[in-house]
C-alpha cells in the first residue's frame, strides 16, 4: 500500500521498520519537531526521524497537523492509509478522511482500556497483570475509533515501562502489519469499543512521588512504571532519592516479619545491599536509588553513607 507513517518516539520505529519489510512503499513519514533535550540543551531529533533518514524516507515535521498547506501536502501523495504509532497529536477531520483505507492506529492498551499517551506506564502503575496492543480505525476522539485487531501479553513483576513498552512495540509491529493486509484483503470487520472506558493521560513529575502509606505492592507498582522518568522519588532529611530498584518483602500485615503495626516510611532493616522500608502495607525492600545530582548506587551504599540507622524514617510530607 502507499503509506504515510506518523509517528514519534522508540515505540513507534518498530512499526515503521516492518512497514519496510512487508514491502510497503512508505512515502512520507511525519513526525513531532526536534526538541531540546538533557542539562545541555542538545537539540535532538525524534528516533522516528533518525530512523527514517537512515532508509531515505522523507519526513516532514510539522507545528501544526491543522494546516492548509500540510493537508495539501498529504493530499498530493495520494496515500491509501495512513498508519500512526505514538505520533502524540490527535489527526483533524480532512486527513482522517484522506485514504481510502482510512488512519490505522497502534495502540499500547486493550482499548477501551488506557486511552490516552501513557498506557503502558499506567497499566504497570495501576497493577495490571496483562495489556497489550489493539489496532483501530482513528475519529476525531482521544483513542475512541473502532478497533481491528488485539493482541494481550502478560505483564509480569520484572517488567518495567522499559522493558514492557520494547515488548509492546515489537507487537504492534507485527499486528499493524497483519491489520493492514487482512484491510486490503476485505476480511477485517471493525468493531466498536465496548465496555467501561479507562485513561492513560500523560505522565507529571508529581505522579512519581512515593506515599509511604500505600501498601508496598502500590509503591512497587510506582517504581516499575514510572522508569525511567519521571521515577518514583521520595525524600530523606529534604534530599531527594529515586528508588530505580525494588521488590516487595513483604506484601502484608502477617507476613516474615510479622504484624507490621509500625509507622509507615520507617527503615526496618539494613540488609545486604538492601533497605526494607515499612509502607502502609507490607514491606518494601528497596536495592538501588538514585540520590538527586549523584550517581546510581546500592540502598545500602547511601545508608552507609549518610550513617543511616535502622529505626530512621523518610520524609512524609
Amino acid at each position: 500500500m502507499r503509506t504515510i507513517f506518523f509517528g514519534t518516539p522508540d515505540f513507534a520505529v518498530p512499526s515503521l521498520e516492518a512497514l519496510l519489510e512487508s514491502g510497503h512503499e512508505v512515502l512520507l513519514v511525519v513526525t513531532q519537531p526536534d526538541r531540546v533535550k538533557g542539562r545541555g540543551h542538545i537539540l535532538s531529533k525524534p528516533p522516528v526521524k533518525e530512523f527514517a533518514l537512515s532508509k531515505g524516507i522523507p519526513v516532514a515535521q510539522p507545528q501544526t497537523v491543522r494546516s492548509t498547506d500540510f493537508f495539501e501536502a498529504l493530499s498530493a501523495l495520494a496515500p491509501d492509509v495512513i498508519a500512526v504509532t505514538a505520533y502524540g497529536r490527535i489527526l483533524p477531520l480532512p486527513v482522517l478522511k484522506l485514504p481510502r483505507y482510512g488512519c490505522i492506529n497502534v495502540h499500547g492498551s486493550l482499548l477501551p482500556k488506557y486511552r490516552g499517551a501513557a498506557p503502558v506506564q499506567w497499566a504497570i502503575i495501576n497493577g495490571e497483570e496483562k495489556t497489550g496492543i489493539t489496532t483501530m480505525l482513528m475519529d476525531e476522539g482521544l483513542d475512541t475509533g473502532d478497533m481491528l485487531l488485539r493482541e494481550e501479553t502478560v505483564i509480569s513483576d520484572e517488567d518495567n515501562a522499559v522493558t514492557l513498552g520494547k515488548r509492546l512495540s515489537e507487537i504492534g509491529a507485527s499486528l499493524l502489519v497483519r491489520t493492514l493486509a487482512e484491510l486490503e484483503a476485505g476480511t477485517l470487520k471493525p468493531l466498536p469499543q465496548t465496555g467501561e472506558p479507562g485513561f492513560a493521560p500523560p505522565l507529571k513529575k508529581e505522579d512519581g512521588k512515593i506515599n509511604w502509606s500505600l501498601p508496598a505492592k502500590r509503591i512497587f507498582d510506582l517504581v516499575r512504571g514510572t522508569h525511567p522518568w519521571p521515577g518514583a522519588y521520595c525524600f530523606f532529611k529534604g534530599e531527594k532519592i529515586t528508588v530505580i530498584k525494588a521488590v516487595v518483602a513483604d506484601a502484608g500485615a502477617q507476613g516474615p516479619f510479622g504484624r507490621i503495626e509500625k509507622p509507615f516510611g520507617r527503615i526496618e532493616k539494613i540488609a545486604g545491599e538492601n533497605i526494607l522500608v515499612a509502607a502502609g502495607e507490607g514491606i518494601l525492600s528497596v536495592s538501588e536509588l538514585k540520590p538527586e545530582g549523584r550517581k546510581l548506587m546500592t540502598a545500602a551504599a547511601f545508608a552507609n553513607g549518610r550513617h543511616i540507622k535502622e529505626g530512621s524514617y523518610f520524609d512524609l510530607s
